[in-house]
């Protein structure tokens, strides 16, 4: 993984301290007012619920928190704003107070990034001077929420299509704005995907990019007047120039011979545009074939100039398919393939990938993996990025200690009652380590997983893991007297 100085750069103009909401200053100002600015206090990050209605979810995010902590510092416009926008009572020397404020006085323990984790489980602690630690609670929660949510809605899609088949990110177009399209492409990588289509991810955290063709790309040619230049040299290093029009044309009859196709049924057009990009990449010609028809039309042309490639020695890659039904469409465009390959004795249509993309979801993907198909590459957008199913992961940032004495929410809804006391989390199944890149991360959330008994990780009515308090800590929980030292078991 690349974590560049653009990347930590990255982060710092993203999330700068003022990311935050007004009552985070507005509170630091009272403990600050009230003389409270030293205080040792400690919370806890954590969710209530497994998302998607799952048993299992993802930490993720963590790097981000670090950095930010890292950065974290007022400077002196981002003070001149707050001047603006607080009490006109504030006192003055309370912004003195915010330019020399920095983390150093802060610590934070965490579940490793890439763990499986559950509901209620703290994921993070967050201890220090009161006014600082209450501060972080906005930005912290925004870096974990998404990335954790994103982050498992991946590891759902990579469950539901299994380990062998490659998964594409593609949804920067649909994601909830760039920092958001950024986010998401690196934390699906991390929860499984193999790809993005977002170049600027690749160049950020080291992700594999890959991409194909556009309708519109297809739709914008209508003749073959249009293909230029209209000639290719063969890869043995003979620089004699092929006339490609011509052998197009000549593969084009016959493949419709060998197929029983009708040659008036196929769009000049399409074969047009899928010439013209064979020429521009004849070593990365993968376009898509349902612009108009794929079995009259897209399917026929391709295997023309794909066959023409291989004649000069190139080797073509596949094709998409964008609509329709993709298992029955990828299993006769798999029929054609090794019709040709046999027919014409060309090995390398044995290998040509098909990738599928048509408004995948979690259910969509479980239903193609359960049925007969040809799909190597199936490529995901909204339902992925945008976490169509439940658009928060809802994590929460709740005080468990002051001065050292536990303190706890008590609420008329028991859920929102909190746990009190600082809590080790630990597992019934530590070393100090540099930050994790996206590829290490990435195999521990695999790693993670694997852990995970099958009936944890049902998509459709998991049961649920167990998540048990300590004994000393349930009688903290059920007594006035709150024990300063608790334990949380999962």
């Amino acid at each position: 993984c690349i974590m560049s100085i653009d990347c930590i750069r990255s982060i710092r103009e993203r999330v700068p301290p003022l990311l935050t909401d007004l009552y985070q200053f507005t509170m630091a100002y009272a403990y600050w007012r009230a003389g409270r600015h030293e205080e040792h206090a400690v919370f806890e990050l954590f969710f209530r619920d497994n998302p998607f209605g799952g048993g299992f979810s993802l930490f993720a995010g963590v790097h981000d928190c670090l950095l930010f902590l890292r950065n974290f510092r007022f400077a002196d416009e981002d003070v001149e704003f707050l001047r603006s926008v607080m009490p006109p009572d504030t006192d003055p020397a309370f912004f003195q107070f915010l330019r020399c404020l920095d983390c150093s006085g802060v610590t934070l323990h965490s579940v490793p990034e890439g763990t499986v984790v559950f509901a209620r489980v703290p994921l993070m602690e967050v201890a220090g001077p009161l006014p600082v630690v209450q501060l972080l609670e906005t930005s912290l929660l925004c870096l974990v929420n998404y990335a954790s949510l994103v982050c498992t809605n991946a590891a759902r899609f990579r469950l539901a299509a299994g380990p062998k088949r490659k998964l594409l990110e593609m949804g920067l177009r649909r994601a909830q704005g760039p920092d958001g399209g950024l986010t998401a492409s690196r934390y699906t990588h991390i929860g499984g995907f193999d790809l993005t289509s977002n170049v600027q991810a690749g160049f950020l955290f080291g992700i594999p990019v890959a991409g194909t063709m556009a309708h519109s790309y297809v739709t914008s040619f209508t003749s073959l007047e249009e293909v230029w230049p209209q000639t290719l040299s063969a890869v043995n290093g003979d620089h004699n120039l092929v006339d490609i029009i011509s052998l197009t044309k000549g593969w084009l009859s016959r493949v419709c011979e060998l197929l029983g196709a009708e040659p008036g049924k196929i769009h000049e057009g399409e074969l047009a545009a899928f010439l013209s990009y064979a020429i521009a990449y004849p070593q990365n010609f993968l376009p898509v074939i349902d612009s108009y028809s794929v079995g009259c039309s897209g399917l026929l042309n391709f295997c023309a100039v794909a066959l023409v490639l291989c004649e000069l020695g190139y080797r073509p890659v596949g094709v998409r398919l964008d609509s329709g039904d993709l298992c029955k469409q990828s299993l006769d465009v798999r029929r054609v393939f090794r019709l040709c390959s046999e027919h014409f004795s060309i090995p390398a249509f044995d290998s040509l990938i098909i990738v599928g993309t048509n408004n995948i979801s979690e259910e969509s993907l479980a239903e193609l993996n359960s049925k007969e198909n040809e799909i190597s590459v199936v490529g995901v957008g909204t339902h992925l990025v945008t976490c169509t199913k439940q658009p928060s992961l809802g994590c929460v940032y709740k005080l468990v200690e002051v001065r050292g004495r536990p303190r706890m929410k008590v609420s008329e809804d028991p859920e929102k009652s909190t746990v009190p006391g600082r809590k080790a989390v630990y597992r019934l199944i530590d070393v100090t380590q540099p930050l994790c890149s996206a590829a290490e991360t990435r195999a521990k959330v695999q790693s993670s997983l694997q852990t995970l008994h099958p009936r944890h990780k049902r998509l459709q009515k998991p049961d649920s893991y167990t998540v048990s308090l300590s004994t000393s800590c349930t009688e903290c929980n059920s007594t006035d007297q709150l024990s300063p030292s608790l334990r949380c078991r999962n």
